[in-house]
């Protein structure tokens, strides 16, 4: 499931830090600014203790299952996929995108697994407090795994929390620099505030990577078409 749609009316009284740029592979496609990772959270932001529901205490992740073998054809496997993706013509690509989320949301490990699924299923039921905890543990515990940072981001976002939000997505970048749903989420939220330079390149950015996010093309035309009218 992705998080990527409505824009929401939310005033943010902190100031962000955007001096960053993204990690070299997605820079070679754009030169979208990022904060910092360690950007100051919001006065409202969970610092220590997470939100809500209390998580459970879970041991560092364990070892990953797959062994190097299988996680060299995984990657393999991506590269493949990530080619079929920006395919423009034809129907494969939705397939590549299911089987690419598929792998992404796949730690290793069973027990950051569930985590991941109860953050989810948080998210899901509309109870971003519950979420924040359980993928705070996650990050905690499993800090490689880019998806639990963008699960956690989009979280923060829903809370109106976008110091944290923008920073969890720079860390997903830092892991998996293809990562097309992260970047599409930072343009949603430059966009609502005010940054449209920095939304643009963030859904190009996107868009090369999956030309196919309705979404993101979407944003681009109604940002060309603000542009157009402020050129007027």
């Amino acid at each position: 499931m992705r998080w990527l749609g409505p824009h929401y009316q939310i005033a943010v009284a902190t100031a962000l830090s955007l001096g960053l740029t993204l990690p070299l592979a997605v820079h070679a496609q754009s030169d979208v600014p990022l904060p910092a990772p360690d950007a100051p959270f919001s006065e409202d932001a969970p610092q220590g203790e997470p939100q809500g529901e209390t998580a459970p205490e879970f041991a560092p992740a364990e070892p990953s299952e797959p062994t190097a073998e299988a996680r060299l054809r995984e990657r393999e496997d991506l590269d493949m996929l990530f080619t079929e993706l920006a395919q423009t013509g034809g129907e494969t690509w939705a397939r590549a995108e299911t089987d690419i989320l598929r792998i992404w949301s796949r730690s290793g490990s069973a027990t950051m697994d569930l985590l991941y699924k109860r953050g989810e299923a948080a998210l899901d039921a509309g109870d971003t407090e519950a979420a924040v905890g359980h993928l705070t543990a996650l990050t905690d515990h499993a800090p490689d795994f880019a998806a639990g940072w963008y699960l956690r981001g989009v979280a923060f976002y829903l809370q109106g929390n976008f110091g944290p939000a923008i920073s969890d997505m720079a860390e997903v970048l830092k892991r998996e620099p293809r990562h097309f749903a992260a970047l599409t989420q930072l343009g949603t939220m430059f966009e609502e505030l005010g940054d449209d330079a920095r939304a643009m390149k963030a859904y190009r950015a996107s868009l090369k990577i999956h030309p196919h996010q309705e979404d993101a093309a979407d944003a681009v035309k109604r940002l060309e078409e603000k542009t157009k009218g402020t050129d007027a």
